[in-house]
């Protein structure tokens, strides 16, 4: 696998090698270091290179991650154990393995390393990608490639897919998009979209099918009259075969859906409100069975999800957000998560946060430093 690792990233390499003193190249050095305080503290780093290429039509992007954990309580826990268990669902190792020493664990991974080119009527793109699908802001049931971690530090840090997609531009106010992802397990995963910007709304169809997953799903995105307030809403019909003990399998059918609205006000702050409905709920011990599950995401414990959040910029220096999530049903199903940030100046800033959930709240201190 390491070796397969190896020479996916040197053939990305290699497209760009030939023509990199004609092309305009950056890099970006970024590193975030975060000290958390929950039942078990700890300290987490990453360092991030990022590394881009452009050349008339062609481009490439690859970055790698350092990724540090410090706190003897914290890597010796059961939650350390599942953490690492996790990892891109792809057919190559997308990291190394995690190296223990006194303390703390470390390892190295690819986060994103693709290639392509684009012009007025084509964009194809070959690597570990981010296949982006869906209007929601807190849900995006029908995105089954990247979705969105609202419960996490970092939200945006997701996995990325080994795919090849394709996007045609129809014309000016259309596209259709394809795309062919191969998994952990040598299989498959297809997509297909087609989306429209229409007077009133932008519109799009989404299908996703695998040797388990089939999905049929709309996305709506629009302004209401001339009030200023953006309303948004997509949904999803998902039919996927789930594990009903270490021993079955069977085929569950369910519609999941968004209903979504933001309204920026002159003052600074801008107000996001979304609920999530769900035509079937699961029990934590279902979810923890089909922890591996490709829908893992829309595994959702309750039939109905209410979201709030804001964001408000007291100056150029300082952003505070919140964001809470109710299920209705106790403090098991509710979410809070506010946060402060402090911009210094173009390569530090500052981020005082929290993660609030019955027993399990975790409370953090960022700084990012980049050049």
């Amino acid at each position: 696998m390491q070796v397969k690792a190896f020479f996916f990233i040197f053939l990305l390499s290699s497209l760009f090698m030939e023509s990199l003193l004609e092309a305009d190249f950056s890099y970006r050095v970024e590193n975030s270091n975060f000290s958390i305080e929950a039942n078990e503290p700890y300290n987490y780093n990453r360092l991030r290179l990022r590394l881009d290429y452009t050349n008339e039509g062609y481009f490439a992007t690859f970055i790698g991650d350092g990724v540090n954990y410090y706190g003897d309580d914290f890597v010796n826990s059961a939650y350390f154990a599942l953490l690492k268990e996790q990892s891109a669902d792809t057919p190559i190792s997308t990291q190394s393995d995690y190296r223990a020493y006194n303390g703390g664990e470390a390892y190295a991974k690819v986060y994103r390393a693709y290639g392509g080119y684009e012009d007025e009527s084509n964009r194809i793109v070959f690597g570990l990608q981010n296949i982006t699908m869906g209007v929601g802001r807190i849900w995006t049931p029908t995105n089954l490639f990247n979705p969105r971690n609202t419960y996490a530090i970092e939200p945006d840090e997701i996995f990325g897919v080994l795919a090849l997609s394709y996007t045609r531009y129809l014309s000016s106010t259309s596209q259709l998009t394809v795309v062919a992802s191969q998994k952990a397990d040598d299989s498959y995963k297809y997509a297909l979209r087609y989306k429209a910007y229409l007077d009133i709304a932008d519109f799009a169809i989404n299908l996703v099918a695998s040797d388990k997953t089939k999905m049929l799903g709309y996305e709506l995105e629009g302004n209401l009259a001339q009030s200023g307030v953006e309303l948004r809403s997509e949904g999803a019909y998902i039919k996927s075969r789930l594990k009903k003990s270490l021993y079955e399998e069977k085929d569950i059918g369910y519609f999941q859906g968004i209903l979504g609205a933001d309204y920026a006000f002159v003052n600074g702050l801008t107000l996001s409100a979304e609920g999530l409905y769900s035509s079937k709920s699961f029990s934590y011990g279902e979810i923890l069975l089909n922890y591996n599950s490709e829908i893992l995401p829309n595994l959702v414990t309750e039939n109905f999800y209410a979201a709030l959040s804001g964001v408000y910029s007291f100056n150029i220096y300082l952003d505070g957000s919140l964001v809470y999530i109710d299920g209705f049903h106790g403090d098991e199903s509710r979410f809070i998560s506010p946060s402060l940030t402090y911009t210094m100046n173009d390569y530090n800033s500052f981020m005082l946060g929290a993660l609030l959930q019955k027993d399990t709240d975790r409370y953090y201190l960022k700084w990012t430093l980049s050049f």
